[in-house]
């Protein structure tokens, strides 16, 4: 059985403007995870995340590989499940 998780994160780096919520959308599409992405007020970005492990760590790993894409810290926060989420999207 894969249990399923759900985190909040917020990336801090060169995160705006460089096609991150773009990526994590294509990212989380890419292997069923659901959730959604937005930029943050003080140049962060803010992402819920919801999946199995193996989900979770490919959509961070492709975030990480992004072209453009510099991450100098990640806050991670675990949540409660979203049962009723179906899809990821940007805010």
């Amino acid at each position: 059985m894969n249990e399923i998780y759900r985190y909040e994160f917020r990336f801090h780096g060169r995160v705006q403007g460089v096609g991150f919520r773009y990526t994590a959308y294509h990212a989380a599409t890419s292997v069923g995870a659901t959730g959604w992405v937005m930029n943050d007020w003080d140049g962060t970005v803010l992402m819920q995340l919801q999946g199995n492990s193996a989900q979770i760590a490919s959509v961070l790993k492709q975030l990480q590989n992004g072209t453009f894409i510099e991450i100098d810290e990640i806050e991670r926060n675990r949540l409660d499940e979203v049962e009723s989420e179906s899809s990821f999207r940007i805010k």
